[in-house]
């Protein structure tokens, strides 16, 4: 069956330079997902917060999706977390110049778009899915921050949307803790772009060894925890004192690029006597982290909390071993010494140490990252994944059709 379907996606403009501000792994999710879709003969419309005013109101990509801006009175960048506020005002834009009605299935992605698909699903009656993208839960456990509201509101999602999809064993499991009598959950993991696999590159033996970071400047992405291991490995363990640090992400309002040094105060200070060891490209093409992750010693992802761990996905696709925080997702994303190494959040000389455990042992890191593309070409295929949420939707409208009919 051929279906229409809604993407809700409120802070999550799939066609935002990923690596600007709010612009990371669920934006490519809903990309990647849309365009998987797409090829098993579907339409997509992503809706999304109008962030950018010179961005058009309706941008087509691929040959049957498109993103709908929806400005909801602020044609401007909003933080994630005051667009809670502009959500009646969103969800009233959205349904006069959308025929909701025509939609087969809506899916919506984070906790702020679930609560506009519960009153989609009211309203209209449209089958719902959702994907969480991160728990508020899990970051508190992370981070301390307490979100009452969040917390209240996915309650309410995990329970009346007629699936939930989760991209791993532990989200799941996370779920079943968190929510008493959750709805239906089904794990479909997320698939990486084709841009991401190895290939040959000339003379890599001639190429200084570099680990790699790819993601926003935050704390909770593990940024000061990774600079303080680097810090601890050039002074301890690296011999030859060749070693960098590339770091993907940011824009020009936190990166001077000419110096590739960061701009903010406390980011600065943090690299104090690092500058020529370490490198910022600011955010980077799809093809142009390919090649950053197929050249890397390892990719490090050290985030406090990650409900999945994109990155680590495709660094593993490219052939390149991934150095995690054993947090969330990444528990299952990264298999332990077998596709990288797992280290203790937070923690800056365990994550020293395992850095120094790759860049000394050549045969060793050329194995994990031997196995990390075998694994990521079995478990994160889009064309594979597109299937398993098509037979998803399927379903979910099935068992709609015989609720609302009786049949």
């Amino acid at each position: 069956m051929n279906k229409n379907i809604l993407f809700i996606s409120d802070h999550g403009d799939p066609l935002a330079p990923l690596g600007s501000e709010q612009a990371g792994g669920q934006n490519n999710y809903v990309k990647q997902l849309a365009l998987a879709l797409q090829n098993e003969g579907n339409t997509v419309d992503v809706v999304t917060h109008w962030s950018n005013p010179l961005d058009p109101p309706i941008e087509n990509f691929g040959h049957s999706c498109r993103v709908i801006r929806i400005g909801a009175g602020k044609r401007t960048y909003v933080p994630k977390n005051e667009l809670y506020h502009l959500l009646p005002a969103f969800y009233e834009e959205m349904a006069t110049i959308l025929p909701l009605w025509n939609y087969d299935i809506i899916h919506t992605h984070y906790w702020l778009s679930g609560l506009l698909g519960s009153f989609v699903k009211a309203d209209y009656h449209i089958p719902w899915v959702h994907t969480n993208h991160s728990l508020g839960i899990a970051k508190e456990s992370a981070t301390g921050v307490n979100e009452p509201i969040r917390l209240y509101t996915e309650k309410m999602i995990l329970s009346s949307a007629d699936s939930i999809v989760a991209t791993t064993k532990n989200e799941k499991n996370l779920i079943k803790s968190f929510v008493e009598n959750p709805s239906s959950i089904k794990i479909i993991p997320i698939g990486v772009d084709r841009a991401f696999r190895p290939f040959r590159i000339k003379n890599k033996e001639t190429i200084d060894p570099y680990f790699a970071f790819a993601g926003r400047l935050q704390t909770t992405k593990g940024i000061y925890t990774l600079i303080d291991a680097f810090r601890l490995l050039v002074e301890k363990y690296d011999i030859h004192h060749t070693t960098k640090l590339v770091i993907a992400g940011g824009d020009s309002d936190c990166i001077d690029f000419p110096n590739k040094l960061p701009k903010d105060q406390k980011l600065k200070a943090a690299i104090t006597g690092l500058e020529d060891k370490i490198d910022f490209l600011g955010a980077k093409s799809q093809k142009q982290l390919a090649s950053v992750f197929n050249n890397a010693t390892a990719v490090v992802v050290p985030s406090f909390y990650e409900s999945f761990g994109m990155v680590a996905a495709e660094a593993q696709a490219c052939g390149c071993p991934v150095i995690a925080s054993k947090v969330g997702g990444l528990i299952d994303v990264v298999k332990n010494r077998v596709t990288g190494l797992h280290t203790e959040k937070g923690d800056e000389n365990n994550l020293a140490q395992a850095m120094k455990t790759v860049l000394s042992n050549r045969n060793y890191s050329k194995k994990l990252g031997r196995s990390a593309a075998a694994f990521a070409n079995r478990e994160f295929n889009w064309s594979i994944l597109a299937k398993r949420m098509d037979a998803l939707y399927e379903v979910v409208i099935g068992e709609r059709k015989k609720f609302r009919f009786g049949n």
